[in-house]
């Protein structure tokens, strides 16, 4: 049993460990290249202001997210687990749903930092084609 709960936790700190290891792009997790139309724009002040845009992402906090969603999932692993079977159920599902809620958190944080970007280029008046 003592295992379990290490195994637990080590799998918990492996998904906070990588959702701040791995922050994507320019390091706020947003996608790889945004597409603006460029016609009649002037590049320079495009990259000022999505550079802007990208500090506004970074208030987003991706390992928070990623530790809410790890700790929700664990929770409700845990407790369906112990509905559906027993002790080591419960902890086994526990363990997976840290993992599973670890990593809907994740995305869930990143998708927020893209939208934040996108809208934040789409009100200086650039038209954002993805």
């Amino acid at each position: 049993m003592k295992n379990n709960n290490i195994l637990i936790l080590g799998l918990t700190l492996v998904v906070v460990i990588a959702s701040g290891c791995a922050n994507g792009y320019r390091g706020y997790g947003g996608p790889k290249e945004i597409i603006i139309d460029t016609k009649g724009v002037d590049l320079n002040a495009y990259y000022d202001d999505l550079g802007d845009c990208e500090q506004y992402a970074r208030n987003v906090d991706v390992g928070a997210e990623t530790t809410e969603g790890a700790v929700a999932g664990a929770v409700l692993g845990g407790v369906l687990g112990a509905v559906l079977g027993n002790s080591d159920n419960a902890q086994r599902s526990a363990g997976a749903g840290a993992v599973v809620g670890g990593v809907k958190g994740n995305q869930s944080a990143r998708h927020e930092q893209e939208r934040i970007v996108r809208r934040c280029l789409s009100g200086r008046g650039y038209r954002v084609l993805n």
